[in-house]
Order: C-alpha cells, then structure tokens, then sequence
C-alpha cells in the first residue's frame, strides 16, 4: 500500500484528507482510484488503513478502516550531530541515518569542515534535506519524519547533547573496543541519544575536549579509518541493533 503522511487536524473521526501537495500525486501520478487502499501515518506513530472515497482537484479523501500503532520506531530519540561534509555526501548521510531510526539529523560546523553554507542558500539546502527525510521516512515506513535542523555551531550541539541520557563521539584516539562495545552495548532504557561524527578532517582537539567536558563520551569503530558518511551510519546501526524489539507475532526461523 502507498504510504502518506498528514498533521493531526487532517485526521477526523471517520475519514482522513491528504495533505495538498498529495493530491497531484495520488491523482495524476499514481492514478489511484476510489476503493484502492492506502495507509496513512499522522507522523506521531499512529498508522490508518484508509479506502479512498473522494478524489478530485481540491482534494483527496480515505475513510478509516482501522488505525494501528506504527512500529518502525526505536524505543529511543537518536540525533545524529554531522560536522557538515563535502558536496552531496550529506543527502546520502540523511537518507540513510532516517532508514536508520534517527529521529533528528543536525548539520554541525567544525574547525575543520571544507563545505560552508552560504546564509543565503542555507534555508533552501535544509529545505532539500528535509525533503529527503521525508521521502526516506516514506519509504522505511517511519511513524515520524526526521527533522533536518539549520547548521548549528559545535559549541552548541555539545551544550545540547550533554543534556541526553547518553552521547558519543566516533574518536580514533578512543579507550578501545571492549570500552566502546560496552558504551555502545547499553543503549536499552536510554530515551534521549546523540552521536558526533566530524568532517572529513575529523574534530580538533579542542573540539574533542570540549565534547568530553559536556559528557560526550569517545567511542572507536575498529582499527580502520571511516570516511564521514561511514562513521554515522555504524554507530546508528549498532545502537538501532541494540534497541530493537521483536512485533508481537514475531516467528523464528
């Protein structure tokens, strides 16, 4: 079934409307028809299979057959704090960390970072990215849209992470695996998370002491070197591997 999301006040007590940049798309790109099911998500984790009932230029209308929690999501918000990356590496950053379950992707400028957002074309980059997001979301099957955030400075994404129940930075200069298997292994009942990974050029090391002062703690990823777009995404997928849980229903193989 297609997947779309809407705001909660388009949601009513028997039928749902479509947002309307939807309608062109469910009427003249999909060509959906009236009776063709669909499903849709109020991006705070409730699902609604819905009937399509009424489509026209104006609008598009399903009623609600059933609506069901959505399970795609971790029991954890996970913000991926990015220094910001070279040319389009980002996109593939996003697309991926969303797939991933981070529930928020903050592009952070550091010492070392080549890419630097002009102010003027910033607000229609994020717009970009958060498009991405969304069509990520869709296609995982999130409960939520991920929000791509506006550059923050990195003295202010470690003054906010200190505030989570757990935040790491990727670090080659890290204790070593056991350490990091541990940080990494203990993710379950923690509700707020946050992970550093630098540009290409890594962090400085006053960046570094910095995060550390604010509780971030350093993890390693191994004895190999990752590129930027690699680093994030193994964390986000070790600590998505630790917080996952099995659907009711679930079978062994």
């Amino acid at each position: 079934m297609f997947r779309f999301y809407v705001s909660s006040e388009n949601i009513h007590e028997n039928f749902v409307e479509l947002e309307k940049e939807d309608i062109n798309h469910v009427k003249n790109v999909l060509r959906m028809k009236a009776g063709e099911h669909i499903l849709v998500c109020d991006m705070q984790g409730v699902d609604y299979e819905c009937i399509l009932s009424e489509i026209t230029d104006a609008c598009v209308r399903a009623d609600i057959k059933c609506s069901m929690k959505n399970e795609a999501e971790l029991q954890a918000d996970i913000t991926l704090y990015q220094g910001l990356p070279k040319k389009d590496k980002m996109e593939l950053i996003i697309q991926k960390a969303v797939e991933l379950g981070a529930t928020r992707i903050v592009p952070v400028m550091t010492r070392y970072c080549v890419t630097k957002l002009d102010s003027k074309k910033e607000e229609k980059v994020i717009s970009r990215w958060n498009t991405i997001a969304r069509s990520a979301a869709k296609q995982s099957q999130r409960g939520i849209i991920p929000q791509v955030t506006p550059v923050m400075k990195f003295a202010d994404a470690v003054k906010e992470a200190s505030k989570c129940d757990l935040a790491v930075v990727a670090y080659e200069k890290a204790k070593g695996m056991e350490y990091s298997k541990k940080i990494l292994g203990d993710v379950k009942g923690k509700k707020n998370i946050a992970v550093f990974i630098g540009p290409e050029g890594g962090f400085s090391e006053e960046e570094i002491n910095a995060a550390f002062e604010s509780g971030v703690t350093a993890v390693s990823l191994g004895h190999r070197i990752l590129r930027t777009e690699t680093a994030g995404l193994t964390i986000l997928s070790i600590i998505m591997f630790g917080l996952e849980e099995d659907k009711e229903g679930g079978q062994e193989a």
